[in-house]
C-alpha cells in the first residue's frame, strides 16, 4: 500500500469483490460469498475498514474507505468484500469532531476495534499509553488530539468463521434446587506448577480437572471474566519483589464477545475460540454448566485519560455516561467511565453479545457485575423499571439462562432484595457478612443467621422472589479466601503497592490467636472447626450455594482481599493442598452430597411452620431477644421416614442440647460434627452413628451438628433415611 493509495483510496464502489453491504446484523458475518462488515457510528463523518496481514503490522494489506452514501444507512457504515477468509484480521479508523467538551472523541489515528469482534489477536504487552487518543504533553492533554499512529501496538480483530461440532450437546438447565456454582479464574485454576494438567492456565486445563469438580460435586463453574481484557494494563508493581503487576481479574474489557486469547493453548488468531467451545462442551458432558462473570458496566478505556480502543473512539457521546460538562465520565463503577447501558442502542448491543454467548457459545448463565449501574438512565439516576434489566429477563433467547445480579454499585446503590424482576437471582451480600459474623460470635445475630439458613425471605419475599433467588456465598473472588477468613484479622494487601489502602476493611474475620499461617495446634483447630461450620452453613441454607474454587483445600492469599493484581503464586491454585488439607476436602465433598441426598434444604420455596421448628439448648424456643445468645437447633421435617436436627453453638462454652423425642420406630443417628476428627466428622449416607444418650447431644464451642431421626433398616445392617 502506497502513501498515494491510502491518501486518494478508491471508492469501493468500484472495486471487483466490493459491494456496498448490509447494515444489519451489526459486526462481522459471512453472506453471498464474501464477508459484510458493519459498524454503528452516530457521529462520525468518515470510517475506514483496514484488513491486516499479521497481529503486529503497522500498515494494512487492504484499506477500504466507506462512501457516506453508498456504505452508509443511518447510523450504520457498512461494506461487503469478498475473498475474506477466517483468521482475517482487521479494525477501523473513525473520524469526526474531536471535542472533548462536547463529549466526542474521535481520532483518525487511532486503529480501533469492533464492538462486535469474537476475537481480538494476541498482545505479548499491549500498551494502553499508546492508544491514548490525546496528547499527553500538550498543555491541554485530553483537549488536544494525539497525530501519533498506534497500528502496530495495537491488537486486530480477528474474523472467525470455522465450523464446530457440538454433537449431542444442548443446555443442562439444572434447577435453581440443584444447583451447586464453583467459582474459578481459568488461568489461576491450573497456571501453577504441580497442577498436573499438560496444558496449564487454559481452557483445556480446566477440561483435564473436569473429573476432580464433578468429584467434589459441582453443577456449574462461574468463571471469572473471559471477555477480552489487557492483563498489562496495571502500572504499580510490588513494592518487595519490584516486579510490575498483572491485571489478573479481568473486570474491564476491551469488548462483549471476544474470548480472551490467551486462556488458549494455541496462540493462531481466533483459536480461543474454538478451546472455550470444547470446554464448554466437555463440562457439559460432565453435566456441569458455565457461568460467565459478565461486565458491561464500564469497559477498559477509563475516564478522559484512559486510551483509545473501540467505544470511546467510535461513538463516545452514546456509549458512555458523561458528565453534564460532557468533557468528563460519570463514575457508578469505580473504574472511571460508565456504560450508557440504557441507550436503545447500547442495549441493544448488550443484548447482542448475551445472545452470542449463548447460542455460539453454549453458556448457561451470567453473573452480572455491578448490575445495578445497568438499571441507571443517562443521567445516572436509577430507574423503577429499567430497560435493559427487563429485556434481558424476558428476551425469548435467554429465557432459560441463569441471570444473577451483583446487585450493587460503587456509588451506593445496593439492591439485594429487590434487585428488578424475579427472573433475576442475585448475590446475596447480606448472607455472607450476617453468617460470618454470627461464627465469628458477634453479639446480635442468631436472629439474622436463622433468617439466612432459611432463604432469607425478610429479604427476598418482600419482592416476590423465593430463596432461590439469593445466591449464597461466604466468599468469592473479592475478598479473603475461606482459609485467611479465619486466619486473619486484617487484610495484608501491602504488594499491590498501594499501602494496603485498597480492599475492604470490612471483613468479620477472626485469626484465633495468631495473625496469618501458624503451627499452634490450639488454633489450627479451631481455625478448622470454623471452617466447617461455615462450610456446613453453606450447604444446608436453602437458596444456591456458591463456592469460592480452592476452598475446599484451604487455599489461601496470604491475608490479601484484592489480589485483582496478583497474576502469581498470590492467587493460583496451589494442588499440592487437597492432599494437605484432604480433612476439608472430604468434608466439603461430603456436604454437598449431604445436600443433594436431603433436597427439603434446597426447595425452592420458604420454609412452612409445619416443616421447621425452633429451640433453645434445654428445648423451649431460643431467646431470641438476648444479643448475647449465640446457640440455637432447628428441627425440619423431611418426610414421614426422617427429620434432620440442626445444633448450632457459636459460643465460648460447651452445651448440652436436649433432643426432641422421636417415634418409637425412630432413633437420632449423628450425620455431621464439625468438633470431630475426620472421618467421624461426617458419615456418608447410611453409614451414620447411634446417638447413644437419647436425650442430649453435647456440642463443643463455636460447633455445629447434623442428626438424622431414622429407622433401623437390618437389611442393610444400619440405619437408612
Amino acid at each position: 500500500m502506497t502513501t498515494t493509495e491510502r491518501e486518494l483510496p478508491e471508492s469501493v464502489s468500484e472495486r471487483a469483490g466490493v459491494r456496498a453491504g448490509s447494515p444489519l446484523p451489526l459486526g462481522i458475518q459471512e453472506t453471498g460469498g464474501g464477508v459484510n462488515f458493519a459498524l454503528l457510528s452516530r457521529n462520525a463523518t468518515r470510517v475506514r475498514l483496514e484488513l491486516f496481514d499479521h497481529p503486529d503490522d503497522a500498515t494494512p494489506a487492504r484499506v477500504f474507505d466507506l462512501d457516506s452514501v453508498r456504505n452508509h444507512t443511518g447510523d450504520v457504515w457498512h461494506v461487503w468484500v469478498a475473498g475474506i477468509g477466517s483468521g482475517q484480521l482487521y479494525a477501523y479508523r473513525v473520524d469526526g469532531p474531536y471535542d472533548p467538551p462536547a463529549g466526542l472523541r474521535f481520532n483518525f489515528n487511532r486503529l480501533l476495534l469492533d464492538p462486535c469482534a469474537t476475537a481480538v489477536s494476541r498482545s505479548p504487552a499491549w500498551d494502553f499509553a499508546a492508544a491514548r487518543g490525546y496528547d499527553p504533553t500538550a498543555p491541554g492533554r485530553d483537549l488536544t488530539l494525539s497525530q501519533r499512529d498506534n497500528a502496530r501496538s495495537m491488537p486486530k480483530c480477528v474474523f472467525v468463521n470455522e465450523s464446530f461440532e457440538w454433537g449431542a450437546d444442548e443446555p443442562l438447565r439444572h434447577p435453581w434446587s440443584k444447583t451447586v456454582i464453583y467459582e474459578l479464574h481459568v488461568r489461576g485454576f491450573t497456571i501453577r506448577p504441580g497442577s498436573n494438567v499438560a496444558h496449564p492456565g487454559t481452557y483445556q486445563g480446566l477440561v483435564e480437572k473436569i473429573p476432580y469438580l464433578k468429584d467434589l460435586g459441582v453443577t456449574a463453574v462461574e468463571l471469572m471474566p473471559v471477555q477480552e481484557f489487557n492483563e498489562h494494563s496495571v502500572t504499580r508493581t510490588d513494592p518487595c519483589s519490584g516486579r510490575r503487576l498483572r491485571n489478573y481479574w479481568g473486570y474491564d474489557p476491551v469488548v462483549f464477545r471476544a474470548v480472551k486469547g490467551s486462556y488458549a493453548r494455541s496462540p493462531a488468531p481466533g483459536r480461543q475460540n474454538r478451546e472455550f467451545r470444547e470446554m464448554v462442551r466437555a463440562l457439559h458432558a460432565a453435566a456441569i454448566e458455565v457461568i460467565l462473570d459478565v461486565v458491561f458496566n464500564h469497559t477498559a478505556e477509563g475516564d478522559e485519560w484512559g486510551p483509545t480502543l473501540c467505544f470511546r473512539g467510535i461513538d463516545n457521546a452514546i456509549f458512555y455516561t458523561l458528565a453534564d460538562d460532557k468533557r468528563h465520565y460519570r463514575d457508578f463503577t469505580g473504574t472511571g467511565d460508565t456504560v450508557n447501558a440504557n441507550h436503545p442502542v447500547v442495549r441493544d448491543h448488550i443484548l447482542a453479545a448475551l445472545r452470542y454467548w449463548v447460542i455460539e457459545m453454549h453458556v448457561d448463565g451470567f453473573r452480572f457485575d455491578l448490575a445495578s449501574v445497568l438499571g441507571r438512565d443517562g443521567a445516572g439516576r436509577l430507574l423503577a423499571n429499567a430497560p435493559l434489566l427487563e429485556r434481558i429477563a424476558e428476551d425469548p433467547i435467554l429465557r432459560d439462562v441463569k441471570i444473577i445480579a451483583e446487585a450493587w454499585d460503587a456509588v451506593g446503590a445496593y439492591e439485594v432484595g429487590s434487585f428488578s424482576e424475579r427472573r433475576w437471582a442475585e448475590w446475596n451480600g447480606r448472607y455472607r457478612d450476617d453468617v460470618r459474623r454470627f461464627w465469628r460470635g458477634d453479639d446480635g445475630m442468631m436472629g439474622a443467621f436463622a433468617d439466612r439458613i432459611c432463604g432469607s425471605a425478610d429479604i427476598y419475599s418482600g419482592s416476590g422472589k423465593g430463596p432461590e433467588s439469593s445466591i449464597n456465598y461466604l466468599t468469592c473472588h473479592d475478598g479473603f479466601t475461606l482459609n485467611d477468613l479465619v486466619s486473619y484479622r486484617d487484610k495484608h494487601n501491602e504488594a499491590n503497592g498501594d499501602h494496603n489502602r485498597d480492599g475492604t476493611d470490612t471483613n468479620f474475620s477472626a485469626n484465633y490467636g495468631t495473625e496469618g499461617a501458624t503451627t499452634d495446634s490450639g488454633t489450627e483447630d479451631a481455625r478448622t472447626r470454623q471452617i466447617k461450620n461455615l462450610l456446613l452453613t453453606l450447604f444446608i441454607s436453602r437458596g444456591v450455594p456458591m463456592l469460592l474454587g480452592g476452598d475446599e483445600f484451604r487455599r489461601t492469599q496470604d491475608g490479601n482481599n484484592n489480589a485483582y493484581c496478583q497474576d502469581n503464586e498470590t492467587s493460583w491454585h496451589d494442588w499440592g493442598l487437597p492432599e494437605q488439607h484432604r480433612e476439608i476436602v472430604r468434608f466439603t465433598r461430603g456436604m454437598i452430597a449431604f445436600r443433594r441426598a436431603h433436597p427439603v434444604l434446597s426447595k425452592e420455596q420458604y420454609y412452612t411452620d409445619a416443616e421447621i421448628h425452633w429451640f433453645g439448648p434445654r428445648s423451649g424456643l431460643p431467646d431470641w431477644a438476648d444479643p448475647k445468645q449465640k446457640l440455637f437447633a432447628c428441627l425440619i421435617w423431611e418426610h414421614e421416614h426422617s427429620s434432620l436436627y440442626l445444633m448450632f453453638n457459636a459460643g465460648a462454652d460447651a452445651v448440652d442440647f436436649h433432643l426432641p423425642t422421636v417415634a418409637p420406630t425412630h432413633q437420632w443417628h449423628i450425620a455431621v460434627d464439625t468438633a470431630s476428627k475426620s472421618p467421624r466428622d461426617l458419615f456418608t449416607l447410611g453409614e451414620e452413628v447411634p446417638v447413644q444418650n437419647l436425650c442430649t447431644y453435647p456440642l463443643t464451642p463455636r460447633s455445629s451438628a447434623i442428626l438424622l431421626a431414622m429407622k433401623p433398616n437390618p437389611a442393610r445392617g444400619g440405619a437408612t433415611v
